[in-house]
């Protein structure tokens, strides 16, 4: 009996330990230890090169310049399969959380590591390309951290507890109202009520997702419009205030969602360039060096 209950206790204790570790960012995973890891590497790095007694400074075509290239190649490579492990489900010592953190961090050493490895020399060639491709992944990496770290609080904030759906069918319930109050009105206003209940919600295109702004819109067109010169405008105008304020938070929802998603649009494509530069690079230093 002890021994069951002692067991019981250890279970306990271990999915205690788990759900704790959910909870915890990626960038904080067990207390920081792969941005320890990547600022002992770069250290390394730094202390290397300027300890090594040569003249000229190490570049990329001394024997320390070549060590630099390989530990950068090899991490590179290895930071462009974290879209492979996020296919694969297994939380192991290897989980998601630990290989996303250690992403972020080696990929920030490579600034040290890859920038020393040049020996600071550039010039208008395959090399200086592989180098700055190499930076705008970073760069783009550091935005996608940061959306990721801030933008989902907004989201769940906008959303109010609603789900997508529902913010839909709220919208359709006002549009059902409109459509009935607007018939007393003139031609000219009940156009243009028509006008806003057949404006498709998701246009406008990614430039109007991304800032938030419709100029087109045809229910705010409407609503600058339609006075309050009689109790049919007065009614109107109130439900496309209601509509206005919908399409608003529909809009603050895509707005949120494009700006997590768009920088994947770069950093992929990008890392894609960064591993076809590093290719040529490597063939030409092997071929003419």
């Amino acid at each position: 009996m002890a021994t069951k209950a002692t067991g019981g206790i250890g279970r306990f204790a271990q999915d205690e330990r788990r759900r704790d570790s959910d909870h915890v960012s990626f960038l904080k995973h067990k207390g920081f230890r792969w941005l320890w890891i990547a600022l002992g590497l770069c250290l390394a790095a730094i202390a290397g090169y300027l300890l090594i007694d040569q003249e000229p400074r190490p570049n990329g075509g001394s024997w320390y310049g070549y060590t630099l290239g390989t530990i950068g190649f090899a991490l590179i490579l290895w930071l462009s399969l974290l879209g492979v492990r996020k296919r694969r489900i297994n939380p192991g010592a290897w989980s998601l959380k630990a290989w996303t953190s250690a992403h972020v961090y080696l990929g920030l050493s490579l600034l040290v590591i890859g920038t020393l490895h040049t020996g600071f020399q550039i010039g208008w060639n395959v090399h200086t390309l592989a180098y700055v491709l190499m930076l705008l992944v970073i760069f783009s990496g550091i935005y996608g951290v940061y959306v990721y770290a801030t933008l989902p609080q907004s989201l769940s904030a906008n959303r109010k507890e609603m789900t997508r759906k529902q913010m839909l069918e709220a919208l359709t319930a006002i549009d059902r109202q409109l459509e009935s109050a607007a018939q007393p009105l003139g031609r000219a206003e009940a156009d243009m009520v028509i006008a806003a209940l057949e404006q498709d919600v998701f246009a406008g295109g990614p430039v109007a997702r991304l800032t938030g702004s419709y100029p087109g819109c045809a229910t705010a067109r409407a609503l600058r419009a339609i006075g309050t010169g009689s109790q049919a405008a007065t009614r109107v105008t109130a439900l496309l205030e209601k509509r206005s304020e919908q399409l608003a938070q529909i809009r603050g929802q895509l707005r949120i969602r494009a700006m997590l998603e768009i920088w994947l649009f770069i950093h992929i494509p990008l890392t894609i360039a960064l591993l076809a530069a590093l290719t040529a690079h490597v063939i030409s230093v092997f071929y003419y060096w």
